[in-house]
């Protein structure tokens, strides 16, 4: 019996020590110098987009438990303008878009996105971690009785809807100009005709769609969510293509291994948990 509840008791340990970024093999005679420099402060800053902040506040906030020792501050805002700061020098030791592209611009192996030779990004910790859909939301009551991608279409070429989208740097614009060509549309004709309203980030066209300023908006389901509006469509992949958020390691972190166990916290069941209550999707 004595033996029986030795090893589970050991095996207790491993598992507390690897749940804690430790390692199953550490000596349980460690030293109070090791305990130190193992729970010395890290600040960690995180770069993502403006559409996680609500899911991604919870995933940091469940962190806490899980490492104590880092404090993981967080920006959000739009995958462009985040790209922009990361690329003019500003401390970030995690980056996760809402689309390839930002991080594409960034990372060495990025392909034909990598226009300006950028080589930021620690290619080996890049991951897809989820999916967000891009859908057409409505202001309570929907007074314009907008019901689909289809109707908008018709409207917006009549003049007869007042849409808000985001700008062409920012990934839900982006994603909105794909469906403008699906349907044949012409963005700066629309634009000329006064039926478009921009935001610099997906959080300012929502917040025109929740203030009723607007018909109707195109943002991500997660958005929608948050903000309690009421989605009437919902974009396929032929209309826009998949929406993937990237999530990478940047090569001038301060702090390495303690951004890749963040990285790694992101995947797990805990975390996903958090992501998909708002309207996220994990990548298979």
């Amino acid at each position: 019996m004595k033996k029986l509840f030795s090893l589970v008791l050991a095996l207790s340990m491993a598992l507390a020590l690897t749940a804690c970024g430790g390692s199953a093999d550490t000596d349980s005679t460690t030293t109070d110098d090791t305990t130190e420099t193992t729970a010395k402060p890290v600040e960690l800053y995180v770069f993502a987009a403006a559409s996680m902040q609500e899911s991604l506040d919870q995933v940091i906030e469940a962190y806490k438990a899980v490492a104590p020792e880092v404090a993981v501050v967080a920006t959000y805002d739009s995958s462009g303008t985040l790209k922009t700061q990361i690329q003019e020098g500003a401390d970030c030791d995690v980056f996760i878009s809402a689309a390839p592209k930002q991080m594409n611009q960034l990372d060495a192996e990025g392909g034909e996105e990598n226009t300006e030779g950028l080589d930021l990004v620690d290619s080996a910790t890049r991951l897809d971690l989820l999916e967000n859909k891009v859908t057409l939301a409505v202001p309570e009551g929907n007074p314009k009785g907008i019901e689909s991608f289809d109707q908008l279409a018709e409207l917006l070429a009549s003049g007869d809807v007042f849409l808000a989208m985001g700008n062409s740097d920012v990934p839900v614009g982006q994603y909105t100009q794909k469906i403008f060509t699906y349907y044949g549309l012409n963005e700066e004709t629309l634009a000329s005709s006064g039926v478009l309203t921009y935001g610099s980030n997906v959080k300012e066209v929502t917040t025109q769609v929740s203030e009723g300023t607007v018909d109707c908006g195109v943002i991500y389901a997660t958005d929608a969510f948050s903000a309690g509006l009421t989605v009437v469509d919902e974009a396929t992949a032929e209309m826009c293509g998949q929406v993937i958020y990237p999530a990478a390691v940047m090569k001038n972190s301060a702090n390495p291994d303690a951004a890749k166990a963040f990285l790694d916290f992101l995947s797990t069941d805990e975390a996903m948990a958090c992501f998909e209550a708002v309207g996220f999707s994990p990548m298979v």
